[in-house]
């Protein structure tokens, strides 16, 4: 546990070192919550039940969309530690292999979280709001945290196994586009049958209504274990491929 904590910090100090990667993540999603506010936010209304905010209504899915893109510089760093032989070393040390990877996987915990306090920061200016007490909130980071977490995991492999650095970071756009196709902007009634079934059951609408319900102290319904289920088995296969891809790796050099 020291080891990872050692290789956590050197991971960190990059990223302090560097704010504009966090600012960079969060610009997009700010951008499209700005746009769909603004430009859209009216239109919207109508398709909302009355009296739904819409800012408030949207800015789950918005968190979900940062973190997606934020996982992409984690398989970035750790194309670069390949790249550069640092992971080379550190299987010529006497840590285990795993910590080199869940120091990546902490660190894009914290970077992401980071990234989500900014943009509830700006959801706070353009009209989030929110009467939820402390365990709800609670609720909120234990799901943000759990989904930042299985999509991590997500982004090791192509980290490990990429030959260019486009290709380590490019399979999080199907991911960032995906809460388009959910019940993150608009409710998913709303679509044609086709795209209303897949976004019933994908996991980003399950994750989107639980936070959403939690915001809003509304009953959560079945969304919480089904976005449970969902975190904790992408977690628990997208782990096992990392740690298979990463032994292959260490064993071909």
């Amino acid at each position: 546990m020291n080891k990872t904590g050692v290789l956590f910090g050197r991971l960190m100090r990059h990223i302090l070192r560097s704010p504009d990667t966090i600012i960079t993540v969060a610009l997009m999603p700010i951008a499209i919550l700005l746009m769909f506010v603004f430009v859209f936010g009216g239109a919207m209304k109508d398709a909302l039940p009355a009296g739904t905010n819409y800012a408030t209504y949207m800015l789950p899915g918005i968190l979900i969309m940062a973190i997606a893109s934020g996982i992409s510089y984690t398989a970035f760093r750790m194309f670069q530690d390949m790249q550069a032989g640092i992971f080379a070393r550190f299987n010529s040390m006497p840590i285990a292999r795993s910590s080199a990877l869940w120091a990546h996987v902490l660190t894009s915990l914290v970077s992401n979280l980071m990234t989500v306090v900014l943009i509830f920061l700006v959801g706070l200016l353009v009209g989030f709001r929110s009467g939820a007490g402390l365990l709800a909130w609670l609720g909120v980071a234990g799901m943000l945290i759990l989904t930042t977490l299985a999509l991590t995991w997500v982004a090791v492999t192509p980290g490990i196994k990429a030959t260019t650095m486009e290709g380590a970071s490019a399979f999080s756009y199907p991911l960032i586009f995906l809460p388009f196709i959910s019940s993150a902007f608009v409710p998913t009634s709303t679509m044609p049958l086709v795209l209303r079934v897949f976004a019933n059951y994908q996991p980003v609408t399950p994750i989107v209504n639980t936070i959403r319900n939690l915001l809003a102290e509304r009953p959560l319904g079945n969304d919480w274990w089904v976005a449970l289920l969902w975190c904790v088995g992408i977690t628990a296969v997208a782990y096992v491929f990392a740690i298979r891809s990463y032994n292959r790796r260490a064993l071909n050099r």
